[in-house]
């Protein structure tokens, strides 16, 4: 009995912990910029809605004036930039996955090796040649093209963890399709994909949060109506100073749509990395 309340202690212990960061800029989003920076800091307060109102209508007011921001557009770039990269990530990643499990061809580890390593290395190292080439066909700064770069981060990601599922799901079923003269594709779409559904799911959860995350991407390749919500919080730091309640306010905002996401994919996310999802 006394181990079993240790126990429960130590989870909530944990649990406040990892916690807490979020309910303090939850707080900090309800205050004005004049109570978050009070020394000490009130825990006490009447609550405002006046940082999440001045992100929504796109009106935020400072000391010197009335600054217009676009945070609810970079919110919608980031939603579309991170939706139609896990899209693309899918249907080159899935096949390739699938291929790279059930086939052994020359030079495949190596090939596999390489995409991989791509999710590693560091943006810094890619980004300027991948710029100027991308001036250069007309890429920049466009959504093609941000989408096209985000394949670094979910590509790798997706190949990987779906590529671990398929080595685990038994060939036999698949083979069995066959034989009653069904062709490959028609097995692979009816037989393989349905099995690896929950790591498939998994696996774009998880690049659909890295890309939503991404800051270094974005901040080299778009600008102005492209960027994501990432390079949002930036207006915040005006000549007035930093408006920090409006930056607590975005993060709450924009952590929303991928926290919804998790909590509606939990059971496939679980599913996913718990069934072999992440044998590579």
């Amino acid at each position: 009995m006394i181990l079993k309340s240790l126990r429960g202690v130590a989870l909530l212990l944990v649990v406040l912990f990892f916690m807490f960061p979020i309910f303090w800029i939850v707080v900090m989003s309800l205050q004005t910029n004049a109570e978050i920076l009070s020394l000490p800091p009130k825990l006490i307060f009447p609550p405002t809605l006046m940082n999440y109102t001045a992100l929504i209508t796109g009106h935020l007011k400072t000391s010197v004036g009335t600054l217009n921001i676009a945070f609810m557009h970079n919110l919608w770039n980031s939603f579309l930039l991170s939706a139609l990269s896990v899209i693309v990530a899918l249907v080159l990643g899935v096949p390739a996955a699938y291929a790279f499990a059930r086939y052994k061809f020359r030079l495949g580890e190596d090939m596999a090796f390489t995409l991989l390593s791509l999710k590693f290395a560091p943006p810094l190292l890619v980004l300027l040649p991948l710029s100027l080439e991308f001036q250069r066909v007309g890429l920049d700064n466009t959504y093609i093209g941000l989408i096209w770069i985000y394949q670094l981060i979910t590509l790798p990601l997706i190949l990987w963890i779906v590529r671990g599922y398929f080595e685990d799901a038994s060939p036999d079923i698949e083979y069995a399709y066959r034989v009653d003269g069904h062709s490959w594709l028609k097995g692979f779409l009816k037989i393989a994909i349905p099995l690896a559904r929950p790591g498939i799911a998994a696996a774009g959860l998880l690049a659909f949060i890295f890309a939503w995350n991404n800051f270094i991407f974005a901040l080299v390749l778009a600008s102005g109506s492209k960027q994501p919500v990432t390079l949002g919080a930036l207006a915040f730091v005006t000549a007035s100073g930093i408006q920090y309640g409006q930056i607590a306010a975005a993060v709450v905002l924009s952590i929303i749509p991928t926290l919804a996401i998790a909590l509606y994919a939990q059971r496939w996310l679980v599913e996913g990395l718990s069934l072999g999802a992440v044998k590579g």
